[in-house]
């Protein structure tokens, strides 16, 4: 067995740390690229939306280093990320490639049984001893919570950094090298001491940036080449940016969401515009959009890929919940064919109209 897995944000680390723990052979897909895009799109059904084609040129260009065995989460809801693998499967049959596909879905959905099924389909090709599989699943937990707090708290800090682009640089280098470790606690201590350099970055506490929130369809806002790489432009444009769901926010939602303890803040946010789960991440979004405005943030951004049809819902819900709160959004609709060009335009006169009101509001004293 030779392991392979969709690019879904900072889960390549955790993945990593994992399966050097478990003594198990794996590929790291080439970070998501236009080649990956441009082998998506040929072999894709053409309606089908932007995370399906990034992944299946993620796959194939792992199959071609070795790969047999994909592993991909499940999805949440009446969501077409739920047909995902079975669709993905059949294309890559066609394509002349046998592989195993295996499912980490919620267990609330498929069973506690049929869950544990799936993870030994993993862990037996293990040489290691069962408390040490319970370890190499605790070190990328750790993993993808240390790194996921470390993004999260570099790109907020990067408006405020003295001098500009540290911030980025920092979580450049450190996810470069985090690849590069031979063991999962050489990794983990990597992450921590990455940590230990942001809080040594100098800040002017004196700063008033931009503080935007990055809502919407969760593939496109935590893979950045998705998404056009906007936290690492808006970090160079000198904005913090506020973002809840990660990664380790998943795992945290898929654990809690058997006990119906996941996601009490959104859910209740969301209350009173979307009461209900639509599939997706259509209520996350609209629930993030009110926390970001109780968090102080002065606007945000949905991002979802063309066609997605929670994010639509939510899309249709956000000019109301602007309206009443007074709080810009504005929204993005990414495919293979969005320019970058056009893209950028919009995101800066997004910020533009956000430095007037920032400047009006301590003109008058709003």
């Amino acid at each position: 067995m030779k392991v392979t897995f969709p690019h879904l944000g900072n889960t390549c680390y955790a993945f990593k740390a994992t399966f050097d723990a478990l003594g198990i052979d794996y590929v790291i897909p080439d970070f998501s690229n236009k080649k990956a895009l441009e082998i998506g799109s040929l072999y894709s059904p053409d309606e089908i939306c932007l995370p399906f084609k990034i992944m299946i040129g993620n796959y194939v260009q792992s199959i071609k280093k070795g790969a047999d065995t994909i592993v991909i989460v499940g999805s949440c809801g009446p969501c077409r990320f739920g047909e995902y693998c079975e669709l993905q499967i059949n294309i890559l049959k066609k394509l002349g490639y046998d592989l195993n596909f295996i499912v980490i879905d919620y267990p609330k959905d498929i069973g506690t049984k049929e869950f544990l099924n799936r993870i030994s389909i993993i862990s037996k090709e293990s040489p290691k001893k069962t408390s040490e599989k319970l370890k190499a699943l605790s070190y990328g937990l750790k993993v993808i919570n240390i790194i996921d707090d470390l993004e999260k708290r570099a790109r907020l800090k990067a408006g405020y950094e003295l001098n500009k682009g540290d911030c980025k640089k920092l979580l450049t280098t450190c996810k470069k090298e985090a690849l590069q470790c031979n063991t999962s606690k050489e990794m983990i201590n990597l992450l921590k001491s990455y940590d230990y350099k942001l809080d040594k970055i100098p800040v002017d506490k004196n700063k008033r940036p931009l503080k935007i929130a990055i809502i919407g369809e969760i593939y496109t806002i935590i893979e950045p080449f998705s998404n056009l790489y906007i936290e690492d432009k808006l970090m160079d444009y000198g904005v913090s940016t506020k973002r809840g769901l990660y990664p380790s926010w998943w795992v945290k939602n898929a654990i809690l969401s058997p006990l119906k303890l996941n996601s009490l803040k959104i859910r209740k946010a969301s209350k009173k515009y979307l009461p209900l789960y639509i599939g997706g991440h259509g209520r996350e979004c609209i629930g993030e959009a009110i926390l970001a405005k109780k968090h102080g943030c002065d606007g945000a951004i949905q991002i979802f890929p063309l066609g997605c049809m929670p994010e639509i819902v939510s899309k249709s819900i956000l000019p109301t919940i602007s309206k009443d709160e007074d709080f810009p959004i504005m929204t993005l609709v990414v495919d293979e064919m969005t320019g970058e060009g056009g893209y950028v335009t919009r995101i800066e006169a997004f910020l533009d109209l956000l430095e007037r009101r920032k400047e009006q509001h301590v003109l008058y004293g709003s």
